[in-house]
């Protein structure tokens, strides 16, 4: 599963390495990757393999799932496809308490006690995912898990994520869409110990030369 979605991810160029002209993210990091999962809503059998394994994820990990939750806004179609093919009922979490209407944070019909899997795109920090577990936990739920196309694996974000009490199981990770990277010739072979330097610690930048 892995490899599977790690050379899709490369393919649609969804993950794309660019080591020798490093992106800059909004926090001022400099990064060799760039990442942008909705673009596997745009390719059909991207999409298909994305779906078909996430519902696997939830259906061996976390089987007593009664509602999905998708993150806003890269985790909500994820999260409707899934529920779709699960069968179960879904929603989504805001970023922020809407300041109109019902003022609603979480959207779709959650009561307490409803076992629950948030659906995100990527993880990174874990700021995002955790937020919205809190917001559900706040709520009544009992938040299972998270299940996540995919995850760079940086320790500042799995720290969190254990201190959260929040089990995240992704599809694919850093490591392993670097590794595919190599094999396929999207990177130099030199160019994996540099990207694994970045994943180990992003406010260094020792990796760039």
């Amino acid at each position: 599963m892995k490899n599977l979605i790690a050379r899709d991810l490369l393919k649609i160029k969804a993950v794309f390495f660019r080591p020798n002209e490093p992106f800059i993210w909004a926090s001022g990091i400099k990064s060799p990757v760039y990442c942008d999962n909705r673009l596997t809503l745009s390719y059909p059998q991207v999409r298909e393999d994305v779906e078909e394994c996430l519902c696997t994820v939830i259906k061996e990990n976390f089987p007593e799932a009664e509602i999905l939750m998708g993150t806003a806004t890269a985790g909500i179609p994820h999260a409707a496809i899934c529920a779709h093919k699960l069968g179960l009922p879904m929603g989504y979490v805001r970023g922020s308490v809407k300041d109109h209407g019902r003022q609603n944070r979480i959207e779709g019909e959650l009561k307490a006690g409803n076992k629950v899997v948030v659906i995100e795109d990527l993880i990174s920090t874990g700021s995002s995912v955790i937020d919205a577990a809190s917001a559900l936990r706040e709520a009544g739920a009992e938040v299972l898990g998270v299940a996540s196309i995919f995850t760079y694996g940086m320790k500042k974000g799995l720290d969190k994520l254990k201190e959260a009490n929040l089990v995240n199981i992704s599809l694919t990770d850093f490591d392993t869409v670097a590794s595919q990277a190599v094999k396929l010739n999207y990177i130099k072979e030199a160019d994996y110990s540099r990207l694994i330097s970045f994943r180990d610690n992003p406010s260094d930048e020792s990796w760039i030369n």
